[in-house]
């Protein structure tokens, strides 16, 4: 269908195919709402006639819209009009890196590592949002013409994964494809890191590590293959951008990068000292490393290792690949390999109605694959709870399957919208939705700073309780005169002297905002309407500009994590946490409980915990570095205690059958490894002894006649 021309939700006017892909097209608009250009992504028809793919869209896109970042390419709106669906972002004005690599072959070291450090921000954004991209690839990043980067179709990925084909169009993505996808297995975080890393690798090389001539022969080398070091290529890359290059493309997900804050100190460390060299991670840190904090879409547990040998597998997938390459079809790859990976035996689907989502994982983790697909509002269900899931309770699925849960956000209150900026029509449109039967009465007034026919403000102001039949007024602008004038060119202009042309040009200032640029600090990097556009008199002109040389805070490195404990009540027990950076700035720790409801309980490294009741509380630490104006926090993982009632000691008497021999024999007794009592001899002539051992709870006993192990049990010290 031809939408050129056509305006949307009358307010963008479409004027331009500005590209393509396989699932939309995408088009230069005019938003008349706020008098910019936008990029409206349209989707096409099979899509847009589907409505499972339609609802994972929208829902996906809303959660995306929630994320502001500078490295991440902006959704302003995601709508459904006259059958057509469509999602509202920023226009960029630059190439991807994928065109960017097709010019250059590959880069210097020094520009990989400035575009993948913004990839790497951008990635620490979106996963602290509980945001998974999915398909990082050059393809999927932006290059704008001062050298910064913007990510673009975050969450898009989740969407159409729900096809789970891995066809010839498909090589483009299979090339920077995580192992854990590839075998169609949970993907986290970590899912993320790896493709940065295979799309640095790619920029370093010229080359990515593997390829092939189909998308199932590349998967196959993404589980089984080891790609050739950077170095061996071009011994000019240095070897610590090598070795996080290397760290984020490892399979083994114990082994990769657990977070993004992770991976980014490692390219700030290098990118202050290019000629370091890490240490290799020790089996300690390699185990701290291996669960991530939990993200919304499904969690981080890894899926299940594989249990076929490495040779039945690539022959089982060789066989398949045959069978794809002879009937011509589509690769159901991670439909396919996920079943491999999952155990044959069959398990009955629980009910998850009224459960709570905070619980779901360490209830059901180790059975199923439990994703939280959705958020709704409910004003039956309280907060955090199931509403539904999917497959329904009883089925009978394998072991390992995913089971897709929506999840109650409680009663919905009705607040009054902000409608500032609003068409009038929509503005009446969204008041009528309330369903609250509103009084609305519009007036109307001059304005220069809002186009006409637009709401400037409402009375009640948003925010404020609405109830039903009351009265709300709308003031809608009646414009500005019809005069025009010609947007002049202000960047690279110093702020002063931009704001000087714009009130001789007629036109009025609006915002500005500073962000991280080369440029000396005062620059315009940005105008909001482009040079040589006509625009009305006095139209609102907002800038960016550089803050220039900035000092950041280095993400802390935590050294200490705080530790899970089991006391018995009453007794004093204190948690701590640290961390070091080699920036100057200063540390400080926040303790808060865990859940839903965290709240903070403490300050300082150290924290003392109530003990006073028997239960299960779990504890975190925020941890901030401030250096300067720039503050950077992070979390440490979650430690629990379980406070349990004071036992009374139990003794347990054990018949020692002493071995044959004359004289006197050493006895000793070891509690959990640890002496219980001094060495001591008994004559070899009784035989046997009776030995008695106090204590509580679960021990291992061992007891040893000279020093030869002659019992060890496990015992229970209950009455």
């Amino acid at each position: 269908m031809d939408y050129i021309g056509k305006l949307l939700d009358n307010r963008y006017e479409i004027q331009e195919v500005i590209g393509s892909g396989g699932m939309a097209v995408v088009y230069r608009a005019l938003c008349h709402r706020l008098n910019r250009f936008v990029a409206v992504k349209i989707l096409k028809d099979e899509y847009s006639q589907d409505a499972e793919f339609r609802r994972r869209f929208y829902a996906e896109s809303q959660a995306v819209a929630m994320l502001s970042h500078p490295n991440i390419v902006s959704v302003y709106d995601v709508s459904h009009t006259e059958g057509i669906d469509y999602i509202v972002m920023e226009l960029i004005d630059g190439i991807t890196l994928k065109q960017y690599l097709e010019q250059k072959g590959k880069l210097n070291w020094r520009e990989a590592l400035h575009f993948a450090t913004q990839i790497c921000k951008a990635l620490e954004h979106a996963h602290s949002r509980g945001i998974i991209h999915r398909d990082i690839k050059p393809h999927n990043i932006m290059i704008l013409k001062d050298g910064s980067v913007k990510v673009a179709d975050f969450g898009i990925a989740r969407v159409t994964s729900a096809q789970n084909t891995l066809t010839r169009e498909a090589l483009g993505s299979v090339h920077y494809i995580s192992p854990e996808q590839a075998k169609g297995g949970r993907v986290d975080c970590r899912s993320d890191l790896y493709s940065l890393g295979v799309v640095l690798y790619e920029m370093l090389t010229g080359r990515p590590p593997y390829d092939g001539d189909t998308p199932v022969s590349v998967a196959i080398q993404h589980i089984n293959a080891q790609a050739a070091m950077p170095r061996e290529l071009d011994p000019s890359i240095p070897e610590g951008l090598e070795q996080i290059t290397m760290r984020a493309m490892e399979a083994d997900l114990g082994k990769r990068y657990a977070t993004a804050g992770e991976m980014l100190a490692d390219l700030e460390q290098f990118r202050l000292n290019p000629a370091i060299v890490f240490e290799p991670q020790t089996a300690e840190e390699t185990t701290v490393n291996q669960e991530p904090k939990p993200v919304r879409n499904g969690g981080t547990k890894p899926a299940p290792e594989p249990t076929p040998g490495k040779s039945r597998l690539a022959y089982w997938i060789a066989a398949v690949s045959i069978v794809l390459v002879v009937g011509g079809l589509a690769a159901l790859i991670a439909s396919l390999l996920g079943d491999t990976f999952r155990t044959g035996e069959d398990v009955t689907v629980p009910n998850l109605y009224l459960a709570s989502a905070d619980t779901l994982e360490e209830t059901y983790g180790d059975t199923f694959q439990i994703e939280i697909e959705n958020w709704v509002y409910d004003d039956s269900v309280a907060y955090g709870l199931v509403l539904s899931q999917e497959p329904k309770a009883e089925r009978t699925v394998k072991k390992g399957s995913p089971i897709a849960v929506t999840v109650s956000l409680g009663k919905q209150e009705m607040t009054m919208p902000n409608l500032n900026n609003y068409a009038e029509a929509d503005a009446l449109r969204a008041l009528g939705g309330l369903g609250l039967d509103l009084n609305v009465q519009t007036t109307y007034e001059d304005s220069d700073l809002y186009v006409a026919d637009h709401v400037i403000r409402t009375a009640p102001e948003s925010g404020a309780q609405l109830s039903v039949g009351q009265t709300v007024e709308l003031v809608v602008s009646l414009g500005i005169s019809q005069e025009t004038v010609t947007m002049p060119e202000l960047i690279g202009m110093d702020v002063e002297n931009a704001l000087k042309r714009l009130k001789a040009e007629g036109l009025t200032s609006g915002s500005i905002v500073y962000v991280d640029s080369d440029l000396p600090k005062g620059t315009v990097t940005f105008q909001s309407i482009e040079q040589g556009e006509e625009v009305k008199g006095k139209t609102v002109v907002n800038l960016q500009a550089s803050k220039g040389q900035q000092e950041t805070a280095q993400i802390p490195n935590i050294t200490m994590q705080p530790a899970s404990l089991t006391v018995e009540k009453g007794v004093t027990a204190a948690i701590s946490a640290s961390a070091s950076v080699t920036d100057g700035g200063t540390l400080s720790y926040e303790w808060f409980t865990g859940g839903l409801d965290s709240r903070p309980v403490g300050t300082g490294a150290v924290l003392t915990v109530p003990t006073s009741s028997p239960g299960v509380s779990t504890y975190y630490c925020k941890i901030t570095n401030t250096l300067g104006d720039s503050a950077v926090s992070v979390n440490t993982d979650l430690a629990r205690i379980t406070v349990e009632e004071k036992a009374e000691p139990v003794t347990k008497v054990l018949d020692l059958t002493l071995p044959e021999g004359e004289g006197t024999a050493t006895v000793t007794v070891k509690l959990d490894d640890v002496d219980y009592t001094a060495p001591f001899t008994v004559n070899r002539a009784q035989g046997t002894v009776q030995i008695a051992v106090e204590s509580t709870g679960t021990h291992v006993v061992d007891i040893y006649v000279d020093g030869i192990p002659v019992m060890s049990r496990r015992i229970t010290f209950t009455s």
